[in-house]
């Protein structure tokens, strides 16, 4: 009908309509419970983009693989085969499913009864897919619905995510906007034949939303297969590849995954190339260097040779962390403010002009300057990020996310004991930002920082303020400070470090 023909042209463009240049784009991230676990590994489904460029912001977009096709077609099983036959750690699965529309009180007793239309692009908030889908394209958290098939709702709690190399998103209508496939980079339609997906369909509804035999054919015949007929299969047209039998064409997703290690490739180079930046300028005036004292000469001669015992260096490295973190309270913004003595003279001092301190270690070794802050900082309230270097690509991912409600409004204090290359230090401050603390109120602290690592941040982010006891020059080819202080988290906590282990905690880049 021309009703319909008219529906579907506001859904999807013409075959011949000039499609927008694709970009080429990747992205990386934290965990949360993990996707799926194999014999070799476990990916993730959530985190941060480790790529930025000297502005600081997103190098490459994350990359996006759109699946189409019919319910219970097996998208989500040739998504799972996707993601393990790409061995990157850091993937993003979202679904169509969670972005059903809030019904009313109508809608909801007819959906109870079986009535409802839940395969009409009517029923999905597309607005809220495409704004959730561009933010996690340019690496920022997003919050994602929770949604209940048995009582046809929303439920309260919202499930975070962050960027990723790849975002995978699927969905029977993931092809049915204009919009939406701007924001695909590469668009998969399963096809599966429909008595397949009928069979599916009818032991997923009963044995997992609780539906009985009756009334999942009355759906079936009533709204699927028209759907299907009507906005979906036509949809195949617009789709780069399409996958006969699902995860039955092992030849397909080898196509799919070469196709997407060409783009996480550009990005590796993309970061080598930020890495080597800006270092023949001087140091940055955002860097604040404790003075070169006697005492601090001599804390560093201890720390910094092999032959200092364990005990000695837990010591004398605390002894250094009080100084630094005293150093960096006094660069907080002060007021002028008049008390009373008990001998009832006033005298003119100083107050801390912000509403509240907040202190984040970047795990494991940033931990170890938590209790310096405690002693001079009282009633500061600790977050912690755990962000790990991937020993084959040499890139910092964000495992772990814990801060504090409202750190928005602090000053936040970043700690970690070594910064070699920085890329662990921005993703951190890049973390902060996105839970919208103000870049000039973030202090990177860390005990010894390289010319590379100072360079990195400052340029990234040239209102973070960036606080240490020392500078050295130079970084090796293992990403090692010269001359540096070894592991400092293998040396303060008595854990021995593979041979060729860097500077920097638990990674290869700080």
């Amino acid at each position: 009908s021309n009703s319909s023909a008219e529906s579907l042209d506001r859904l999807y463009p013409a075959v011949g309509s000039t499609k927008p240049p694709r970009k080429r784009t990747t992205s990386q991230c934290k965990s949360e419970p993990p996707l799926l676990r194999t014999s070799k590994r476990t990916i993730y489904t959530a985190g941060r983009p480790p790529w930025y460029n000297e502005h600081g912001t997103q190098s490459k977009e994350a990359f996006v693989i759109g699946l189409g096709g019919g319910s219970a077609s097996g998208k989500t099983t040739v998504a799972t085969m996707i993601i393990e036959a790409l061995d990157v750690p850091w993937v993003v699965l979202l679904s169509m499913d969670s972005f059903y529309k809030v019904l009313t009180k109508q809608q909801q007793e007819q959906a109870a009864s079986n009535d409802f239309n839940f395969d009409h692009p009517d029923a999905f908030d597309f607005d809220l897919i495409i704004a959730t889908l561009k933010k996690l394209k340019q690496g920022k958290s997003v919050k994602i619905p929770i949604y209940d098939f048995t009582t046809h709702s929303r439920k309260k709690e919202w499930k975070t995510l962050y960027g990723a190399n790849v975002i995978i998103f699927e969905g029977i209508m993931a092809f049915a906007d204009k919009e939406l496939l701007k924001l695909l980079d590469l668009k998969i339609f399963v096809d599966t034949d429909s008595d397949i997906r009928l069979v599916r369909r009818l032991r997923r509804d009963i044995s997992e939303r609780g539906r009985d035999i009756e009334g999942v054919i009355k759906q079936y015949n009533k709204f699927v297969k028209p759907a299907f007929d009507q906005y979906i299969q036509p949809t195949m047209r617009l789709a780069d590849i399409v996958v006969p039998r699902g995860s039955g064409n092992t030849v397909a997703i080898d196509l799919i995954v070469q196709h997407v290690h060409s783009q996480l490739e550009e990005v590796r180079a993309a970061w080598a190339a930020l890495a080597s930046a800006h270092q023949c300028h001087p140091l940055p005036q955002t860097l604040s260097v404790l003075k070169s004292t006697p005492q601090v000469r001599g804390m560093h001669t201890i720390i910094r040779n092999k032959e200092t015992s364990r005990d000695e260096f837990i010591f004398y490295s605390k002894r250094l962390m009080r100084l630094l973190i005293e150093h960096a309270l006094s660069l907080l913004p002060f007021q002028s403010c008049t008390v009373q003595t008990p001998q009832g003279h006033d005298y003119e001092g100083r107050t801390y002009s912000g509403k509240q301190i907040t202190g984040v270690s970047i795990l494991r070794a940033g931990e170890t300057m938590e209790p310096a802050l405690r002693a001079v900082c009282k009633d500061v309230r600790i977050g912690t990020i755990l962000i790990q270097t991937n020993c084959n690509t040499g890139e910092p991912e964000l495992h772990y996310l814990r801060l504090p409600k409202d750190i928005s409004e602090d000053h936040v204090i970043l700690m970690d004991c070594t910064v070699s290359t920085g890329a662990a230090a921005m993703m951190a401050v890049r973390v902060l930002l996105d839970h919208d603390v103000p870049e000039d109120k973030i202090f990177l602290l860390s005990l010894l920082m390289a010319e590379m690592g100072v360079h990195s941040v400052a340029y990234a982010f040239p209102r973070v303020k960036i606080i240490t006891t020392a500078v050295d020059k130079k970084v090796n080819d293992l990403f090692r400070i010269i001359p540096g202080i070894g592991n400092f988290g293998d040396r303060y906590f008595g854990t021995d470090a593979p041979p060729d282990w860097s500077d920097d905690e638990d990674a290869l880049s700080t």
